[in-house]
């Protein structure tokens, strides 16, 4: 059973480009949130800091740690390999921390699986319309066309697990998004229980992004 002065764990996932990362960096700069620093085999981006947004790690280094179990959960996205170490973030909960989790699909069902005597929300965020969802993909560093269709292809595996998510949020509006998501979590930490949210509307919405 969770104890009452431990933290929450906050997953936030989506298809690449619907904003996740920005909205646990607006969460994270709120009193008692952590974000839960990834470690990666990719390289980074033009605006990330090593051991700031990620932890850059060779394959070795990272199938070590694997072997090792010292993974919360791991998965391979865009040939890349992602993964959450245990003990940064059961240190933190046990402070009584509230842990933010910028993680795909694989990595939520991973922890969810595990069962872990810490309470936990999880949140699957939506774009507003593909078109959308591209234009934010051909912004970013991603000048290659072709990573930028492998993601749009990707997106269409990415929506469908929406339904495994506690709250879904469509991301039309930056702030207005942050707000609904802080709402949530607030209800949720006071009263501990997640409440059932209505899904035709999203489901109308998924099923328009998916035709």
């Amino acid at each position: 059973m969770p104890i009452d002065n431990d933290g929450t764990m906050i997953i936030l996932s989506s298809p690449s480009g619907a904003g996740k990362t920005t909205l646990v960096n607006m969460l994270s700069k709120l009193d008692n949130f952590e974000i839960s620093i990834s470690h990666t085999t990719r390289q980074p981006r033009a605006n990330e800091i090593p051991n700031k947004d990620y932890f850059f790690v060779k394959d070795d280094e990272f199938k070590r740690l694997i072997g090792n179990d010292e993974f919360l959960e791991y998965a391979k996205v865009f040939n890349h390999l992602y993964g959450t170490t245990r003990t940064p973030v059961i240190n933190n909960l046990n402070k009584g921390k509230d842990v933010l989790f910028d993680i795909d699909w694989q990595g939520a069902d991973q922890i969810k699986n595990k069962k872990l005597d810490y309470k936990l929300i999880t949140f699957f965020l939506l774009p507003p319309s593909k078109e959308v969802l591209f234009e934010r993909l051909s912004n970013r560093d991603m000048k290659d066309k072709l990573i930028v269709s492998e993601r749009m292809k990707d997106f269409y595996n990415d929506v469908k697990h929406w339904i495994d998510y506690d709250y879904v949020v469509i991301n039309d509006d930056l702030n207005e998004c942050f707000k609904e998501i802080m709402k949530i979590i607030t209800n949720f930490i006071k009263s501990k229980s997640i409440k059932k949210q209505e899904t035709s509307k999203i489901k109308a919405h998924v099923d328009k992004l998916l035709s």
